[in-house]
């Protein structure tokens, strides 16, 4: 009985979550009750399932309560100043508790669920988001009221948290008991996940058996939303046959005519080509930057001059604002999916993806990053997916002349780059090196004496400096036996900004890229509207290759007549792009219509497309059925 005393204060804690969970739980199924109806053994599953959810919830809350009870001696743990720490931290339990009651019924209000990725990313957005409740609510008057409450409902919290102290205790049976305490968020960890409120055909009472607090962090570690409950659809027989309408091309044909399979054999003609890639995806490289967009700095100089020598794409977008955004694209040519990338998604092995088609191939694929592969699950998701992966830890010290926070510079990075060229190529493979690159970030730190803007002071210094090492990169590559047989690939993995007044400013989304092999390719500017998930497809239609595609992306330099179109995004906000006209989807199944003018980006809303809508829904919706349904996977793929 002594240990259980000491131990009061979690179930004080139990007592705080459960209380404060069943008074959210009650006043969201009040302002639902229309939705749920008056179905009494629907309640019953909602509460109880609810209490489940709040159980698991407390077990994680309580994992450094538990370690405190069982490690602070008892001359500690019964003194004034610790008791006097423990009420300030039930005080502060208790107006967090009240803060989320009212969080949660703002919530569900505006979006009719509990905390999912649209919280999340309010986290992230701090500063945008703010503001905006600071213009919708009295915020000043509502903290203050909810700090009067929390006083008063604070004082039977103290009197059942008084109860845990001034009472002896043995190590041994602290352990034990702790330990029963700490097996329970690990047992929650294993067997629990959000399915388990899926206890009717009703959204609404799915998500009053939820736990606000559990889902929010559910969506920091699953990072996606469920397109069809929260965005504009259509029937997905119908959006599946108009997304294959719009894959369907010349020198292609469908493995199946019939049913959702998107699966397709790429047939060009004349042989193929073997020639290795190095595939440089740069950091942060808008267009803007570059001299052949209108920039009159003279930061990329190097860029410039390979604009002149290469195949030079000039309408490219962005899939997005994050790195992952930009890999996703690039290595599986799928447009984004709201939330988070599939590179952080968990289960993201075993794509059909750019890799899986040179490994095919026979080509020595390598991820080749100038950081921690680890960041942003990128080491996970390229080794799962057909590559090696090579990251900061696998560079010698005296392949190192320069780091920062963020890895090696880009200079050390293509060195590495060079040196894995030659293993390959002495090992008579043909390479595929896939290259991450970190300069052009911030801080913007590089190694002295290499330009003539020093470093660390800004945006233009990153730009510059990674153009010269880019330069440095190709004038190694030259020496090397196997440059004459090697396509050097040059595109951004997003631009270097996004904000703006309106959610998906177009201009900012431009990127530009570059595909250089004098002695196969010969330049030539192609302006042709395009995507981040055109990438793969155009460089395996240059190499001639016969293969079996689950991509959503197209050849560009294909000669028959296509549909040109693009994909933007942020976390919520899913815009194509087709000619002069712009659709956003968003939560809320809301729907946006804009025309704009590419040259400044200027947009206008207009009236409601339903060509336009669809055509997205096709891309967006259908995307979303083939992923969930696995069916880009490799065809052996669990």
């Amino acid at each position: 009985m002594q240990v259980k005393n000491r131990f009061h204060s979690l179930y004080t804690l139990w007592l705080v979550i459960v209380v404060f969970s069943l008074i959210t739980r009650t006043i969201l199924l009040a302002v639902s009750l229309p939705q749920v109806g008056l179905n009494p053994l629907l309640w019953g599953k909602i509460y109880a399932v609810g209490f489940f959810f709040d159980c698991v919830t407390f077990s994680y809350f309580a994992i450094p309560f538990v370690l405190v009870a069982v490690l602070l001696p008892d001359r500690m743990f019964n003194s004034t100043i610790f008791k006097l720490c423990a009420s300030i931290t039930g005080f502060a339990l208790t107006y967090l508790m009240l803060f989320n009651v009212v969080a949660e019924y703002t919530f569900f209000d505006e979006f009719a669920t509990r905390f999912n990725f649209i919280a999340v990313d309010y986290l992230i957005y701090t500063n945008e988001v703010i503001s905006n409740i600071r213009e919708s609510y009295p915020v000043n008057g509502i903290l203050a009221g909810l700090l009067i409450l929390s006083a008063g409902l604070f004082i039977p919290v103290q009197r059942h948290l008084s109860r845990s102290f001034s009472y002896t205790s043995r190590i041994g049976n602290r352990v034990k008991t702790g330990a029963v305490f700490l097996v329970l968020p690990i047992l929650s960890f294993i067997a629990v996940d959000l399915s388990l409120t899926q206890i009717s055909p009703n959204n609404y009472a799915d998500e009053l058996a939820g736990n606000g607090i559990y889902c929010l962090f559910a969506a920091f570690r699953n990072n996606e939303l469920d397109f069809n409950k929260f965005y504009a659809n259509k029937p997905e027989s119908a959006v599946i046959a108009h997304l294959k309408a719009m894959l369907q091309e010349k020198n292609s044909r469908f493995v199946s005519q019939e049913g959702p399979s998107i699966s397709r054999v790429i047939q060009p003609g004349g042989a193929e080509k073997h020639l290795n890639i190095v595939l440089v995806i740069e950091e942060s490289l808008s267009a803007e930057f570059l001299t052949s967009f209108g920039n009159t700095k003279g930061i990329t100089p190097n860029l410039d001059k390979l604009a002149t020598e290469s195949l030079f794409f000039t309408h490219l977008y962005a899939t997005g604002t994050r790195t992952v955004r930009g890999l996703e694209a690039i290595t599986l040519s799928m447009p984004p999916l709201p939330g988070t990338s599939v590179v952080k998604r968990p289960k993201n092995e075993n794509f059909v993806s750019f890799g899986s088609v040179m490994k095919e191939k026979g080509y020595d694929n390598k991820f080749i990053y100038a950081g921690h592969g680890y960041f942003d699950n990128m080491n996970y998701f390229y080794a799962n997916n057909g590559f090696s992966t090579i990251d900061r830890t696998n560079f010698s010290s005296d392949e190192v002349t320069f780091t920062n926070a963020w890895g090696v510079c880009d200079e050390d990075l293509f060195m590495k780059v060079v040196k894995e060229a030659d293993l390959s190529y002495n090992s008579k493979k043909h390479f595929f090196s896939v290259v991450m690159t970190t300069s052009n970030h911030r801080p913007f730190t590089y190694p002295d004496g290499k330009i003539d803007i020093p470093s660390k002071s800004g945006r233009d210094g990153g730009v510059k400096y990674s153009d010269y090492a880019i330069g440095r990169l190709l004038a190694e590559s030259k020496k090397k036996p196997w440059f004459n047989d090697t396509i050097f690939v040059i595109v951004a993995d997003h631009c270097a900004g996004s904000a703006a007044k309106l959610a998906l400013p177009i201009k900012n989304y431009e990127i530009p890229l570059f595909i250089y092999a004098p002695a196969h390719i010969k330049p030539h500017i192609v302006d042709r509207m395009m995507s981040q998930i055109d990438v793969a497809p155009t460089l395996l239609g240059l190499l001639n290759f016969k293969y079996t595609s689950a991509f959503i992306g197209k050849n560009i330099m294909t000669t028959d007549a296509w549909t040109e179109r693009a994909f933007i995004s942020t976390y919520q906000k899913l815009g194509y792009i087709k000619d002069n006209k712009l659709l956003v989807l968003g939560p809320k199944k809301a729907a946006d219509y804009f025309s704009f003018i590419r040259k400044d980006g200027e947009t206008t809303v207009i009236k409601p497309q339903e060509d336009l809508l669809m055509d997205g829904l096709g891309y967006f919706q259908g995307m979303n059925y083939v992923y969930k349904n696995r069916l880009n996977r490799l065809k052996n793929s669990p």
